[in-house]
């Protein structure tokens, strides 16, 4: 794959967005709020009485608000001896309509702050729902989450905002007033950014992402990541003896490694390989398509032990109908040059195997293994005798009776699977009106197995069958993205650069592009994984088809005109378990007695 030159700075380098770069924390103004309440949940009832906020900068205070509310409702009596705000205090004062809004004008472009965030910026967010207000995008940070990662037991018995006050030495003791407490909070995260600070935390990313789990081993290795660019592209880690470790992508190459060594990353094995690396590889990519699929291919050649995905893309399963006298379907790993019908890959032998037992429902062809003479003489195996096999072995059935079946199946492989649609079909409704439910679900998996493979195949056979699939998009920083595909694998990738002739620029970047050549089979030239990645990215809306060599289409009478309606049973299927569980749901399947 080859990248057009560039003879300007790119907008990566010159105009990167808050989100790529990471925003310091000094340029940061947060506005730490606290709410005193009626009781603990808006939704049972329970009212506001006094909202309490500070806007700070750089350490700098910028401003406070302050009001009570009237609750509309008697206060607690226990409420009102917690926080000394009494009934007659709030009967003059504002009601929350006229309060709330003028609360949402102070904190405007800032970053909420509370101790506890989910109890203040929940009971905000509920009443501007009840008014109808549209809640502001606020990033919301809690300092009782933060502190949890970052103070030890030892320096305090929790995370209390009392505790964390005297821990922080607070210049506000918090009394359970808005207000007060609103400004030892601040203190408090003060307190903690500035530890934090010692760790290599300087971003809101970093700081709303730190994890405790990252140990101080691995935070002082985060300068393997200050040479990288803000840019897209691909990170390889490397252990002493260069043998990669692991392989990973990102739209910001700098900001995701870094956050390896201080904030987000808290997976037991990323912390195991962290603690190894001894190196960190960047490679630029034009585009974030050319990213994923340098990903895939750098996992699929180095194969690093911490990678989980992709890394064997080789160990596949293709269903195959020999060429032979009597054809057959048989499981292969490779696709030969043989002028034989696939349907694959398949990433597990075990769905393969559902697959070809659809068709088998379907097509009466032969199932034993053995090469069979033109003219067998052979005994009927039980198939034959139950009428599931036509039983050429016998001479049960001639080569043009044979042929047609033959013909029929060929045709469900590349562009029509009514026939195997049908007749699982019928059998399902035939088993589920028998309340033989458990029969039918393995007939429907077996379906499902061979309506994701055949439309799988049909979409990537039709990409490619093509030379050569020029396409263009515009992206979010407004410049156009230009990718070669060649039969089905990325041959270029480039962005046009401002200013610079278009034509000129996709005619110099196909002569540049990777040489490929054609094989048999769906994905002879790429692994199906990088297919289905470039696919994805032409299917996204606004893609432009800059040129076509060949024809791109699917068969309008496919298979994946039927995938909607699995996709939408395996979904249902998913999400129909009590309690809110959301496990993956594995179907047993039980003999029949």
């Amino acid at each position: 794959m080859s990248s057009a030159v560039r003879t300007e700075p790119s907008r990566w380098e010159t105009q990167r967005s808050f989100d790529e770069l990471g925003r310091p924390l000094r340029d940061i103004t947060f506005c730490v709020v606290d709410l005193e309440t009626t009781g603990g949940s808006a939704e049972a009832g329970s009212m506001i009485t006094e909202i309490g906020a500070v806007k700070v900068r750089g350490g700098e205070l910028l401003g406070e608000f302050q009001t009570l509310v009237n609750p509309r409702s008697e206060i607690p009596a226990f409420i009102a001896v917690l926080t000394g705000i009494s009934n007659t205090m709030v009967s003059d004062a504002p009601a929350i309509e006229s309060a709330l809004p003028a609360f949402l004008e102070f904190a405007q472009g800032c970053v909420l702050v509370a101790h506890n965030a989910p109890f203040d910026v929940g009971f905000l967010k509920h009443f501007a729902e009840r008014q109808g207000r549209p809640w502001p995008s606020f990033d919301v940070l809690d300092t009782a989450k933060l502190a949890r990662r970052v103070v030890t037991r030892d320096e305090t018995p929790n995370c209390k905002l009392s505790s964390l006050a005297v821990l922080f030495n607070a210049s506000t003791t918090p009394n359970h007033r808005a207000l007060a407490d609103a400004r030892a909070t601040v203190d408090v995260l003060h307190g903690l950014m500035e530890r934090l600070g010692g760790l290599g935390v300087h971003t809101l990313e970093e700081l709303q992402t730190f994890s405790g789990r990252v140990t101080t081993a691995q935070r002082r290795k985060r300068h393997l990541a200050e040479g990288l660019p803000h840019a897209p592209g691909v990170y390889l880690f490397e252990d002493e003896r260069r043998r990669v470790l692991y392989v990973g992508t990102s739209r910001d190459l700098r900001t995701r490694v870094r956050s390896y060594f201080t904030a987000s990353e808290t997976r037991t094995r990323m912390g195991e390989m962290v603690g190894i690396a001894e190196r960190v590889t960047g490679i630029e990519c034009a585009t974030t398509l050319e990213a994923q699929v340098r990903e895939l291919r750098l996992i699929a050649q180095h194969k690093p032990r911490y990678n989980r995905r992709s890394r064997f893309p080789e160990k596949v399963h293709f269903i195959k109908l020999t060429r032979e006298p009597w054809p057959r379907l048989a499981l292969v790993k490779r696709v030969l040059d043989d002028d034989a019908d696939y349907l694959g890959p398949f990433s597990s032998k075990k769905v393969a195997e559902k697959a070809v037992q659809a068709l088998h429902d379907s097509f009466p062809i032969r199932q034993c293994s053995e090469r069979l003479a033109r003219r067998p003489s052979k005994s009927p195996c039980v198939l034959a005798e139950m009428g599931r096999c036509l039983s050429p072995c016998d001479g049960s059935t001639d080569e043009a009776a044979y042929a047609e079946v033959v013909a029929q199946l060929q045709q469900t492989l590349s562009n029509r699977p009514d026939r195997v649609v049908a007749s699982m079909t019928a059998r399902m409704a035939t088993l589920a009106d028998d309340e033989r439910f458990e029969e039918a679900g393995v007939h429907r998996d077996r379906l499902a197995a061979f309506i994701r493979a055949a439309a799988r195949t049909q979409r990537l056979s039709a990409l490619t069958r093509c030379p050569e699939v020029v396409a263009s998009r515009r992206e979010n920083d407004g410049r156009w993205s230009v990718h070669v595909v060649r039969h089905g694998r990325l041959a270029a990738a480039g962005v046009i650069p401002p200013g610079a002739n278009a034509h000129q620029f996709v005619d110099q970047l196909k002569a540049s592009a990777e040489t490929v050549t054609p094989g048999p089979g769906p994905t002879p030239a790429a692994s199906a994984e990088e297919s289905e990645v470039i696919l994805r990215w032409l299917e996204k809306p606004g893609i432009r088809l800059v040129d076509v060599d060949g024809e791109w289409t699917c068969p309008v009478a496919g298979a994946s005109r039927h995938l909607a309606v699995h996709d939408a049973v395996n979904e249902s299927r998913k999400t129909l378990v009590p309690f809110d569980d959301r496990r993956e749901i594995t179907t047993v399947h039980q003999p029949v007695r």
